[in-house]
This record gives structure tokens, sequence and C-alpha cells, in this order.
């Protein structure tokens, strides 16, 4: 396809194709609008992805993503300093920052225990998390790992390991989605939203 345009446009419908879910088609589109669009428009943009790749970096407390040393959620004196999320990657801590549910601190793990993968505690960040604890202001760590294989083995594994210490440690609810009919819900799901059962 690429062949067809002149070689720099086949140069960056290559490039945007490498982007994930940018197929060649979606690839080509936005080429062709780049070529079309303002140039103020195109120099934004570039601007914002080299502003990105040079200011953005991990928070040095929660390593969640952080235009400055410390992330605006851990420099926030309004949130609950007592309670931790902890979360695989910072897509899952936006995720549970849009739905409002959550007022204390994070802690991203960057990953999840594979031992197919060659992926051990040591590969994550599990010690920074042990080191916030030592600290003594935490009293609750909220598990929040994902409910696959891996998102549950960490689970199991973070639980027993801050098993030594004086906190609370809870796990996310998961189950039926609101709005879900129940025949078309997997039977994990169903067993999960039954183990997870509470007084209504």
């Amino acid at each position: 396809m690429t062949t067809h345009y002149p070689a720099t446009i086949g140069v960056l419908i290559k490039n945007l194709s490498k982007l994930p879910g940018i197929g060649e088609k979606t690839a080509e589109r936005l080429s062709i609008y780049m070529l079309q669009a303002p140039l103020k428009e195109m120099e934004n943009l570039a601007e914002s992805i080299l502003d990105v790749k040079e200011k953005v970096r991990l928070c040095s407390v929660c390593f969640g993503l952080s235009d400055g040393e410390v992330c605006k959620i851990c420099n926030n004196p309004g949130r609950d300093q007592n309670v931790i999320c902890l979360v695989e990657q910072p897509a899952d801590l936006v995720a549970i920052e849009k739905s409002g549910a959550f007022k204390g601190l994070y802690h991203v793990l960057h990953g999840v225990l594979s031992p197919m993968e060659g992926i051990g505690p040591e590969h994550i960040r599990i010690k920074e998390l042990e080191a916030r604890i030592l600290e003594g202001r935490i009293n609750e760590v909220v598990i929040a790992t994902g409910t696959n294989v891996e998102g549950e083995a960490t689970a199991c594994y973070m639980a027993e390991l801050l098993g030594k210490y004086s906190i609370k440690i809870m796990r996310i609810a998961s189950g039926v989605p609101i709005g879900g009919d129940l025949k078309y819900v997997d039977q994990v799901t169903l067993r999960k939203a039954m183990e997870c059962r509470h007084a209504f």
C-alpha cells in the first residue's frame, strides 16, 4: 500500500502502523489527515509527543506516571495517606481514578508474577511497597490486580507477603458487571460474584 505514495508518506504510514491498535489502513487515513491539516496543528502534535518522551517519568513514591519527581496524587494532602491501592500498571491507576471510588494513595507494580515468562517478585516493585509500609503510616492495602491467572496469583502472593505486617489487606470485589445479563456472564465471573456476595 505504501508503495503508491511518495516515500515520505510511506515512512509515516509505516511508523504510525507500529502503534498498538493502528493497522495499515488507519495509518494511511491518519497520514493523509496530517498532510492536509494546518501546519500549526501538526507542530503542536509533534511537540506534545516530544514533551511526553522528555518530561514524563515514574513518580518516585508510587511509580505512577508524573511530570515531576512526585505525582499530583502523592502530593495531594487531601488524599487518605493511610491506604494504598496496589495496581499492575499506570493505566489501572487511571481507571480507578476515573471511577472516583478511591481517595487514598497508589502503588504501581509495573507487572504481575508470571513464572512461565520468567517474571518473579524481584522483577516488579514489591520491595518498594514494603519500604512504604515500613515507614509506619500505611494501615491498609487494597489489592486491585486483574482477575486473570497472573493477577490472581500476584494477589495471593501479595496477601501472604503482607500478612506479616500489622495492616489490613483487602481485595477488590469482582463479579457481574452492572447491567450484565447472567446468561452471558462467564462461569468464573459468576463464581467470583457468588463468593463475594454480601448482605443486601
